[in-house]
């Protein structure tokens, strides 16, 4: 018995991942990876020779005192039993009391953090604005004087110490050119007289129609803002002109320029298109990145965000505060880590074959 001649090959079907499977894997990732950050948190909050018990006491209380506090706080149980008890207390939105405010820390974390969300968006803004013309400038002219220059200043925007740049800004800006409101948030004289509403200034200063405050308060955010634009544009910058560079070795290129369409069209309508599903990633780890990551231009600007809260907690041995503002640091980056993967999936085809 013969087999019947076939034309060709049967191509064995690629199995594809149903939603369900892919939507637990995901899941398992965000549990995985939040009780990680925590198990990290914990730990280092043991490690670090700063006793909770005396820095709320102090260091004068009698030995009975802080022996009692620390049966209080658990901390003459087991370590895994320590770590069981954090990890219910966290799960239930309770990071302790701050001893340098005395109040709960996810009260005071909930008053700051709008401060850093407005601080990051801004420039992560400037830095995406700027940044992705200037890449793209550069992909173009590879090679040229503009490429050089614009790889100069992404390299100084990855080799200069942010506090240095800073103190240099204040300087100039400041001090010399009186350009820009001194460190802070807002003047005083607004102090006392603006009711925020939903802690981001700018916006409730834009609802509540007080435009002299808005002016204000972007005099007081441009020069901080301004620079870690730089620093989000010094990555974003490079990461385009990789894009588009790689983007513009593609065979439609060549086959749009022989059919005659212009160079503006195929570069920024083609090939930065293309590049775009990439660069969104980009973009949101570069915003994860200064949500993250300005604590020391905060501290120099005296911008009170998260950032110079943790800070202020750490020179004041206030454990709960570093704890609760790094694990809620460390929750925003990997949600937006995480979305910005779900998002360049979503939008990349080909990523869903995989």
């Amino acid at each position: 018995m013969t087999l019947p001649e076939t034309t060709g090959a049967v191509r064995p079907r690629r199995r594809t991942a149903s939603p369900a499977i892919g939507l637990l894997r995901f899941a398992v990732t965000v549990v995985t990876t939040f009780l990680g950050l925590l198990a990290v948190t914990f730990f280092i909050g043991r490690v670090i020779p700063i006793d909770p018990a005396l820095a709320i006491v102090g260091d004068r209380a009698p030995a009975h005192v802080v022996e009692r506090v620390r049966e209080q706080l658990g901390l003459n149980l087991p370590l895994w039993h320590q770590f069981l008890l954090y990890l219910k207390q966290v799960l239930s939105g309770d990071f302790g009391v701050s001893v340098l405010s005395s109040n709960p820390v996810m009260e005071d974390i909930r008053r700051v953090f709008p401060a850093t969300l407005e601080l990051a968006t801004l420039g992560t803004l400037i830095g995406a604005v700027f940044g992705i013309p200037l890449g793209v400038l550069a992909a173009v002219r590879r090679g040229s004087l503009v490429d050089q220059i614009v790889r100069v200043i992404g390299l100084i925007g990855y080799s200069v110490p942010v506090f240095w740049l800073a103190l240099l800004a204040l300087l100039f800006f400041y001090a010399r050119l009186n350009w820009v409101a001194y460190p802070g948030r807002i003047d005083v004289v607004y102090e006392y007289t603006f009711t925020p509403i939903t802690g981001l200034f700018m916006v409730d200063a834009i609802i509540q129609g007080q435009w002299d405050v808005l002016w204000d308060l972007f005099r007081h955010i441009i020069l901080p803002a301004s620079l870690l634009g730089y620093f989000s544009l010094a990555y974003i910058s490079r990461m385009t002109r990789s894009f588009m560079l790689n983007e513009l070795a593609q065979e439609y290129v060549v086959a749009a320029r022989a059919k005659g369409l212009s160079e503006t069209r195929i570069i920024w309508f083609h090939a930065l298109r293309n590049a775009a599903v990439p660069l969104l990633t980009v973009i949101a780890l570069s915003y994860a990145g200064l949500l993250e990551g300005s604590v020391l231009t905060e501290t120099i600007f005296a911008w009170p965000g998260i950032g110079l809260y943790i800070t202020n907690s750490l020179q004041n041995a206030d454990i709960n505060a570093v704890l609760g503002g790094t694990i809620v640091i460390g929750a925003v980056f990997i949600t937006i880590n995480l979305l910005s993967d779900l998002l360049y999936r979503t939008l990349d085809p080909r990523t869903r074959r995989r």
